[in-house]
């Protein structure tokens, strides 16, 4: 089986994920899984989709992901692997899909207008 490369994004964060046959290895930018997502939660996301799919230990994925925070990196990196879990196999795409893992979330940040302080915040009034 040759690699499958997928993308997802959160927010601002973006990954680019590589999947191809192996022993269960997860490097994010060149670390495990477990040393660049310290917390508990955070590993569990990033291990949600390949639990699901039953996928977990046969397969070798490596992750490039860039922006955001650190939450909203662990989601990219959640909706990469599963897009890429449905590309090698198609039937784990209604298990995936009833636990709302590959929908991409859109909610982002609102722009600051001008003439306010923040996207919809107004500055101070003082009456004298």
């Amino acid at each position: 089986m040759s690699t499958t490369n997928t993308s997802g994004r959160r927010k601002t964060a973006i990954a680019r994920a590589y999947v191809a046959d192996g022993s269960g290895a997860v490097i994010i930018n060149s670390k495990d899984y477990k040393v660049y997502f310290p917390t508990l939660p955070l590993q569990y996301i990033v291990t949600q989709s390949l639990e699901v799919a039953d996928a977990a230990g046969k397969f070798d994925i490596k992750v490039n992901v860039k922006g955001g925070g650190i939450k909203g990196q662990a989601e990219a990196v959640r909706l990469a692997i599963a897009k890429a879990l449905v590309e090698i196999d198609p039937e784990v795409k209604p298990s995936l899909r009833a636990k709302e893992l590959l929908t991409r979330d859109s909610r982002m940040v609102e722009r600051k207008k001008y003439g306010r302080r923040k996207a919809r915040r107004k500055f101070q009034f003082s009456k004298r």
